[in-house]
Protein backbone atom coordinates (compact mmCIF):
# COMPACT_ATOMS: atom_id res chain seq x y z
CA UNK A 1 0.00 0.00 0.00
CA UNK A 2 0.98 3.60 -0.57
CA UNK A 3 0.78 6.19 2.20
CA UNK A 4 -0.13 9.85 2.03
CA UNK A 5 -2.22 12.67 3.48
CA UNK A 6 -5.82 13.49 2.62
CA UNK A 7 -5.30 16.92 1.05
CA UNK A 8 -9.03 17.65 0.98
CA UNK A 9 -12.25 15.68 0.99
CA UNK A 10 -15.65 17.20 0.19
CA UNK A 11 -18.76 15.42 1.46
CA UNK A 12 -20.92 17.68 -0.71
CA UNK A 13 -19.04 16.83 -3.90
CA UNK A 14 -18.24 13.19 -3.07
CA UNK A 15 -14.54 13.32 -3.88
CA UNK A 16 -11.15 14.73 -2.91
CA UNK A 17 -7.38 14.44 -3.34
CA UNK A 18 -4.57 12.61 -1.54
CA UNK A 19 -1.00 13.94 -1.48
CA UNK A 20 1.37 10.98 -1.80
CA UNK A 21 4.33 10.59 0.56
CA UNK A 22 6.57 9.55 -2.35
CA UNK A 23 6.13 13.00 -3.94
CA UNK A 24 4.37 11.69 -7.04
CA UNK A 25 1.22 13.35 -8.45
CA UNK A 26 -1.78 13.92 -6.14
CA UNK A 27 -4.35 11.14 -6.43
CA UNK A 28 -8.11 11.51 -7.03
CA UNK A 29 -10.39 10.01 -4.35
CA UNK A 30 -14.05 9.06 -4.71
CA UNK A 31 -16.10 8.34 -1.56
CA UNK A 32 -16.91 4.85 -2.83
CA UNK A 33 -13.18 3.95 -2.58
CA UNK A 34 -12.97 4.59 1.18
CA UNK A 35 -12.97 1.31 3.10
CA UNK A 36 -14.98 0.61 6.24
CA UNK A 37 -17.08 3.48 7.57
CA UNK A 38 -16.49 5.57 4.47
CA UNK A 39 -15.80 9.27 4.53
CA UNK A 40 -17.01 9.55 8.13
CA UNK A 41 -13.73 8.01 9.27
CA UNK A 42 -11.41 10.31 7.29
CA UNK A 43 -10.80 14.04 7.65
CA UNK A 44 -8.75 16.63 5.78
CA UNK A 45 -5.00 16.43 6.57
CA UNK A 46 -5.38 12.90 7.98
CA UNK A 47 -2.77 10.25 7.17
CA UNK A 48 -4.08 7.43 4.97
CA UNK A 49 -2.89 4.34 3.14
CA UNK A 50 -4.30 3.24 -0.21
CA UNK A 51 -3.80 1.35 -3.45
CA UNK A 52 -3.70 2.86 -6.94
CA UNK A 53 -6.02 1.92 -9.81
CA UNK A 54 -5.90 3.13 -13.40
CA UNK A 55 -8.99 4.24 -15.32
CA UNK A 56 -9.06 5.30 -18.95
CA UNK A 57 -8.30 8.91 -18.05
CA UNK A 58 -6.46 8.95 -14.73
CA UNK A 59 -5.12 7.13 -11.73
CA UNK A 60 -7.26 7.08 -8.59
CA UNK A 61 -7.02 5.82 -5.03
CA UNK A 62 -8.86 2.66 -3.93
CA UNK A 63 -9.03 0.71 -0.65
CA UNK A 64 -8.40 3.91 1.31
CA UNK A 65 -7.90 3.44 5.05
CA UNK A 66 -7.00 5.92 7.78
CA UNK A 67 -3.65 5.45 9.51
CA UNK A 68 -4.37 5.58 13.22
CA UNK A 69 -1.67 6.92 15.56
Amino acid sequence: MISGTMKWLSADRGFGLITRDDGDTDVFVHFSAIAGSGAQGIENNQRVEFDIAQSRREIHAVNIRPIRP
